[in-house]
């Protein structure tokens, strides 16, 4: 049997797992830019799964979900990276990007044609 605490610390974790997600939802559907709504719902998983599944090896006692939970947290931010870059990539023209303060190229710039 779980104690009333430990019942309390579980409902505490699935309400803040629904909220992020409830969160996360909103801003895919309201934010304008794909850069801001590439934010909302990679932060709402991240947070709010992490929570509900934290909250779910709390009551069922297994090593499993903390396993996925770690696999969400080091996967998500990774994935909006690489999909802010392709982002990036397709629809800035890298002649219209300014140049880097030290005199480098960005990162996510691809390199520019030379012209003859």
């Amino acid at each position: 049997m779980i104690g009333a605490t430990l019942e309390l610390i579980i409902a505490a974790l699935l309400v803040l797992g629904g909220i992020f997600g409830l969160i996360g939802s909103y801003g895919l559907l309201r934010l304008k830019d794909a850069m801001q709504r590439l934010h909302a719902p990679t932060k709402a998983s991240t947070v709010g799964l992490g929570a509900v599944l934290i909250a779910s090896a709390i009551a069922g006692d297994s090593w499993r979900e903390v396993l996925v939970t770690l696999f969400i947290f080091l996967t998500a931010p990774l994935t909006a990276l690489y999909l802010a870059k392709t982002l990036i990539h397709s629809h800035i023209n890298p002649a219209d990007v300014p140049p880097a303060a030290n005199g480098a190229k960005w990162a996510a710039q691809p390199p520019v044609a030379q012209k003859d």
